[in-house]
């Protein structure tokens, strides 16, 4: 188990956040592993124990141009295809707010439902705009907003 695979636990698909090994005591060792539901984006925290068994699903993926957000959907496409699919906000979470206008990004899908997707490592932009810097302020680490 490792953060960002996708397991089958329960009869859901969650993607794993984070693992922590324990071994507490004179007690069995265990795995606490935080998880988010692809359905309803719920996190949940649970505790597996070592004779516990978890089926670790492959997900399709599909490259995608994201169009546009429309409230808490945000839509995207298919270049090849031109077929357009919506994801909502629960269901990308923090993702969405790195998502750029006609940006391509990898979409998850499982047995045919898109179920996430998954950020480019790096991205490239252009800076408009910052505030100037303090001159007195070269001691330590500044940072100050930008628009891009």
């Amino acid at each position: 188990m490792r953060p960002g695979n996708v397991i089958k636990h329960a009869g859901e698909l969650f993607s794993i956040f984070s693992v922590v090994h324990r071994t507490p005591g004179n007690l069995r060792a265990f795995v606490q592993a935080k998880l988010r539901n692809l359905r309803t984006g719920a996190i949940i925290e649970h505790r597996f124990r070592s004779e516990d068994r978890v089926e670790q699903i492959l997900l399709d993926e599909s490259e995608m141009q994201f169009l546009y957000r429309d409230g808490d959907d945000f839509h995207f496409m298919n270049t090849e295809t031109y077929e357009q699919i919506h994801l909502t906000r629960d269901v990308l979470g923090d993702s969405a707010n790195y998502l750029l206008p006609e940006g391509m990004i990898q979409v998850e899908f499982y047995e045919g439902k898109p179920v996430g997707i998954e950020l480019p490592a790096t991205i490239d932009v252009t800076v408009v705009e910052t505030e100037p810097g303090l001159k007195s302020a070269t001691v330590s680490n500044v940072t100050k907003s930008a628009k891009v």
